[in-house]
């Protein structure tokens, strides 16, 4: 009995130690195909991620590349005229301008002159009232009356005495001071007249005239108004001469070779689009200015009807026949200005930069005259980056304009 029993619980111990192991081994292979799988989907997963990733870098480098490429407008150098005028900045001066100060001082007892009228030389502009500069005058007559009755006195006590000395009557050093003392009544006499003089030009400069003929372009008083005697403290008119007028222009030292005393000029206003005042070259300074180095000119300019206004801004425009070799002039928006000097960006047929320097002959406003550096077969960049160097490849859009 003891003997079966324990046989049952050997065959019980066995079958369950054999149904655990099935069951282990079922989990094991179970465990391993979820492995499989889940491997499987990573692989898949990662494949996926870099076929993205790969299509998407193509992508990118396709748009920087499109992004990085350049796209410019060029434009090509033309021949420039020999004969050709050079245009500068001008201002319209009066041939004669001139402030005009008191040199009495008083107040303003009228004005006779307001801006816009035209004067003759001579004409009263305006009255200074000054009693005490009259009171003194008055003074002063009546000293010189007493230094010339003292003087009369004088000659008239010399001449006695001198009649007497050939008589013997008096002694020779009594008439020697009866001369001295005629010499000092002449010398106070004197003194008192160019004393009276003084005064009476004191009291002429209270009436204002124009010193000239022209035309009042500024009045600064009023009536009441206190002066002072003396240029620069208060203005009281400004006179203009404006048949004919002055303009003076710089002229930059590369073109002042160019210049002459009688070159014709064209003279024009912005106001008075498409007609031509017609002037002349009359002097230069002779010298060039170390400061600006420029030339000044003065031009002559007729205004017989008084059409044009001192103090107007024109364009001069100088004829001139240049003395140097015919050169090419390009936009003024080409130039490139690096410490090495101007350059321009030269693009080749097959698209590629090259910076060419240059040398620039003269300005003419919105183009430039070169001397040497391009021809009019090269292709000019237009508004060229900052960043551009030899050797970038750019994209041609179109010729802005093409070589004559």
């Amino acid at each position: 009995m003891t003997q079966r029993h324990s046989s049952i619980a050997i065959h019980s111990l066995h079958d369950h130690a054999a149904a655990h192991g099935v069951q282990r081994l079922q989990l094991l292979q179970s465990a391993k195909k979820w492995a499989l799988s889940g491997l499987a989907l990573l692989l898949i997963g990662a494949a996926i991620v870099l076929a993205f990733r790969f299509s998407h870098s193509h992508a990118l480098a396709a748009i920087a590349k499109e992004q990085s490429r350049i796209y410019v407008k060029t434009v090509a150098p033309k021949m420039s005229s020999a004969d050709s005028a050079l245009t500068l900045p001008g201002t319209l001066q009066g041939f004669v301008e001139a402030p005009i100060y008191a040199r009495a001082s008083g107040y303003i007892e009228r004005w006779y002159k307001d801006i816009g009228e035209h004067v003759n030389q001579g004409d009263l502009l305006a009255q200074i009232s000054a009693p005490e500069v009259a009171q003194q005058l008055i003074e002063a007559k009546a000293t010189q009356e007493q230094a010339r009755t003292n003087a009369q006195l004088a000659q008239t006590s010399f001449t006695r005495w001198e009649s007497l000395l050939k008589q013997d009557a008096v002694s020779q050093q009594e008439v020697d001071e009866r001369r001295n003392a005629l010499a000092v009544a002449n010398a106070v006499h004197a003194s008192t007249t160019a004393a009276v003089h003084r005064l009476q030009e004191l009291v002429s400069y209270s009436r204002i005239v124009a010193p000239f003929s022209g035309v009042i372009t500024k009045r600064n008083i009023d009536i009441g108004n206190l002066v002072d005697a003396g240029s620069g403290t208060k203005l009281l008119f400004t006179i203009a001469k404006i048949d004919p007028l002055r303009v003076y222009v710089y002229v930059p030292q590369n073109y002042a070779q160019q210049i002459r005393v009688g070159s014709k000029t064209d003279i024009r206003l912005r106001e008075l689009p498409g007609k031509i005042f017609n002037g002349q070259v009359v002097r230069t300074a002779g010298a060039i200015d170390p400061l600006t180095r420029t030339l000044q000119l003065e031009i002559s300019l007729g205004n017989p009807d008084g059409q044009l206004l001192p103090g107007a801004y024109v364009q001069v425009s100088i004829k001139s026949k240049d003395v140097h070799q015919q050169g090419v002039s390009i936009p003024s928006n080409t130039l490139l200005f690096r410490p090495e000097g101007p350059t321009v960006a030269v693009v080749d047929s097959e698209g590629k930069v090259r910076l060419q320097r240059v040398s620039i002959k003269r300005e003419l406003g919105t183009e430039v005259e070169l001397s040497d550096g391009v021809s009019i077969a090269d292709r000019l960049i237009i508004n060229p980056p900052d960043a551009i160097i030899s050797g970038d490849i750019v994209s041609v859009i179109a010729d802005k304009r093409s070589a004559p």
